[in-house]
């Protein structure tokens, strides 16, 4: 059971600086009270609508003296579109609004806080940044694994850093919470904010990541491209796999947008290919009365596949493009296979726009949230919250713990509005056994 005191932000002590907002936009300027907050739920009666989010948003008084501030901000975990967005934006927001002068910028996530990496900080100002956000990936360079708490810690105190912005995703915000653990153990007034990043869409607490419009958008267009390929061949099919390793939310809203696809596989529903309930079976029928299907699968349903000795990456992730792990190909031969032996002419097309999806910048929508979220954690930041992440709820931005983030992963629904309506949209049957 949740209790408010998970929901509660830690602040690194009193605040003695006036805001310099207050010259910059005038009487008018709507500083948000500490004591603005958010029910999570918003159901009349119901546990969460009596649990509270605090509401994100610039304070009237500061921890941190804006002139004598040092901030970084580093990105780090997959590529994602956006990540050049949020952190202009940050720069932007600290030199222009608050008047902070020294911002860096840590080079290629956590490795850049190991000295042993040897990779200094670079100097970041609105020169710097100016450009960045017209191109996707990182301008700063990302990397996957552990670094030594201690060792990144160091490193802060003596760049002399007050304010540190991590922008990534689960494994990230993880990091970023054992970093703040080991601050705080040393008495460091050091602030850690994140920046949810994750075209999975799967944060906890977080209505919806940075990178997830933009993502859907491109993956709408693989879906689409399999359609056409689908129907210019007798009994084609066009089989996507598109990104989701916990959730299928990428998968789901790709086809709704698209309203082109047959099938929707996703990690949070169980699917079964052999059998008269079976996803063969059902294709097999498809074929029968339409001559031609789309099949969209997320690369987290390949965890049925993996077993213990299964390859994973620098974080410990299982590796879902590893043989053992993809889907995509399994299900292509499956497919193959199954068509073969019962004599049946089939043509399939695979397509997997992975990296595509990840790689391109962020698109309007993206763009407008990416500077939403940096203004709201440079507000949070200066103001002295710490071991925070800004989320958004109920279209609402807020500060969510990061404990409180990372304790959880955000799933589909089988039950839910959403998984409903991609079952209206493809018209697909339940693909389980009897």
């Amino acid at each position: 059971m949740l209790k408010q005191s998970e929901l509660d932000v830690k602040i690194l002590g009193e605040r003695t600086f006036s805001s310099p907002l207050r010259a910059l936009g005038g009487p008018s300027l709507p500083f948000v009270s500490d004591d603005a907050r958010l029910p999570l739920g918003l159901e009349p009666g119901s546990a969460e609508s009596s649990l509270l989010l605090e509401r994100a948003g610039p304070r009237e008084r500061l921890f941190f003296e804006p002139s004598r501030t040092r901030a970084a901000v580093l990105t780090t975990g997959g590529l994602c579109p956006g990540l050049n967005n949020v952190v202009r934006s940050l720069v932007l927001e600290l030199y222009h609004r608050y008047g902070v002068r020294e911002i860096f910028g840590v080079r290629y996530g956590y490795e850049g806080l190991n000295p042993r990496v040897g990779l200094p900080l670079l100097p970041l100002g609105p020169e710097q940044v100016q450009n960045v956000h017209r191109f996707g990936g990182s301008f700063l360079g990302v990397s996957r694994g552990k670094q030594e708490l201690g060792v990144m810690a160091d490193t802060l105190a003596r760049e002399r850093i007050d304010l540190l912005f991590v922008i990534g995703g689960d494994g990230t915000l993880r990091g970023a919470h054992a970093l703040h653990g080991e601050l705080e153990r040393r008495g460091a007034r050091i602030a850690v904010v994140g920046v949810p990043k994750t075209i999975d869409n799967d944060v906890a607490f977080v209505d919806k990541t940075f990178g997830y419009d933009t993502a859907v958008e491109m993956a709408r267009m693989a879906v689409d491209t399999a359609h056409t390929e689908a129907i210019g061949a007798r009994n084609g099919v066009g089989l996507v796999k598109l990104m989701g390793r916990d959730s299928g939310f990428v998968a789901a809203a790709a086809v709704l947008a698209s309203e082109e696809a047959n099938f929707c596989l996703i990690p949070e529903v169980p699917f079964t290919l052999e059998g008269p309930n079976g996803l063969l079976s059902a294709l097999e029928h498809r074929l029968q009365v339409r001559n031609h299907a789309v099949i969209v699968v997320a690369e987290g349903c390949g965890a049925t596949l993996a077993g213990a000795t299964a390859e994973r990456d620098a974080s410990g992730n299982l590796r879902y493009a590893s043989a053992e792990a993809d889907i995509g190909p399994r299900l292509r031969e499956a497919i193959t296979g199954h068509f073969k032996g019962k004599g049946l002419p089939i043509t399939v097309k695979y397509i997997d726009p992975s990296y595509m999806i990840r790689s391109v910048p962020a698109n309007a929508s993206d763009s407008v949230f990416c500077n939403a979220l940096a203004r709201n954690a440079v507000h949070a930041g200066m103001a002295g919250r710490t071991d925070v992440v800004i989320g958004r709820l109920h279209r609402v931005f807020t500060h969510v713990p990061i404990a409180l983030a990372t304790g959880t992963k955000k799933r589909i629904a089988p039950d839910g509005e959403l998984w409903q309506a991609v079952l209206e949209t493809t018209g697909q049957p339940p693909l389980v056994a009897p």
